[in-house]
């Protein structure tokens, strides 16, 4: 063998070393648990209780968590204390039935109910949605809010929760806050331009909980083509983001269960989903041991 083409060899051979020196220093580098799987982790927002013993804390340990029908190992279960943003979203529309009272009493109720660092705004919703107070928890500009509210024109829910979505609340995505609409009204729609189904969806990407205190329905329970019935409406808002319905006949009730709940039951499930397809929707369930009660948004967008 020729002294260039042994030359050629060892030269050969360094730059395969040098390559794979080089791969395992940036390997390295990077931060711990850098992986393509760890950049997918995500978190799952539970408000979970004991029956009988609402103050003992739910562990990991009492769950089991699936998503899109595959067990997942859940890597943490933690209390959320940290400070609600509450979105109160009041149907004012013209044919509404209800006393303007009693919306007037369930948005003042709030403002005694909500914990320290906790705001609420009041949003009114007919053909457009109009806030009537910026965020806050000064019970006085809540109640100068309850005054500039006046029943005209057709209820468009859909849009307003969108509008919702994208002026008031997706700017705090990065904050350490829970964000929350509470609907006030009946569930009808007349007009949106958005769909019920787009809508639900973008609530459960942005893991916006929604509660509901219900109005009877103007309409009967009338059939509609293209959408639930308005009682479904508010029903699939609800269970689909993990939040609940209440009536608007006990308001005191409904707002001082909705802030406690917030505070003291609300916990983060950290996981790293394992064998899903990100593209398509998943289905989400998490199930407790004996005696825990559990409520999530019930579905996993695509990614």
């Amino acid at each position: 063998m020729s002294l260039l083409h042994t030359t050629k060899n060892a030269l050969l051979i360094f730059c395969l070393l040098l390559l794979a020196f080089n791969a395992a220093h940036a390997q390295a580098g990077r931060r711990p648990g850098a992986t393509a799987a760890a950049e997918r982790a995500l978190t799952l927002n539970v408000i979970a209780t004991r029956a009988g013993n609402s103050k003992l804390p739910v562990t990991a340990d009492d769950l089991a968590l699936y998503d899109g029908g595959i067990e997942q190992k859940i890597q943490s279960f933690t209390p959320d204390p940290s400070p609600a943003r509450i979105v109160l979203l009041v149907d004012n529309s013209l044919t509404l039935r209800t006393d303007p009272q009693k919306l007037a009493t369930a948005m003042r109720e709030f403002a005694f109910e909500i914990y320290e660092a906790d705001q609420l705004m009041i949003v009114g919703y007919n053909e457009a949605a109009e806030i009537a107070a910026d965020w806050t928890d000064d019970p006085k500009k809540v109640e100068a809010a309850v005054a500039t509210f006046k029943k005209q024109g057709q209820p468009r829910l859909f849009d307003a929760l969108s509008a919702v979505m994208n002026e008031a609340l997706r700017p705090l995505t990065g904050a350490r806050q829970k964000r929350v609409v509470v609907v006030v009204g009946d569930g009808v729609d007349r007009g949106s331009k958005t769909t019920f189904s787009s809508v639900l969806a973008e609530l459960q990407a942005q893991d916006v909980t929604v509660y509901a205190m219900q109005i009877p329905d103007r309409t009967g329970g009338a059939y509609r083509r293209d959408q639930p019935k308005p009682a479904q409406v508010i029903q699939q808002l609800a269970e689909g983001t993990g939040g609940q319905v209440f009536s608007l006949d006990d308001t005191r009730a409904a707002a001082q269960t909705i802030c406690d709940e917030l505070r003291k039951n609300r916990y983060v499930l950290a996981y790293t989903p394992f064998n899903v397809t990100y593209s398509d929707a998943r289905r989400l369930l998490v199930s407790g041991g004996e005696g825990i009660n559990l409520r999530y948004k019930t579905m996993q967008p695509p990614k």
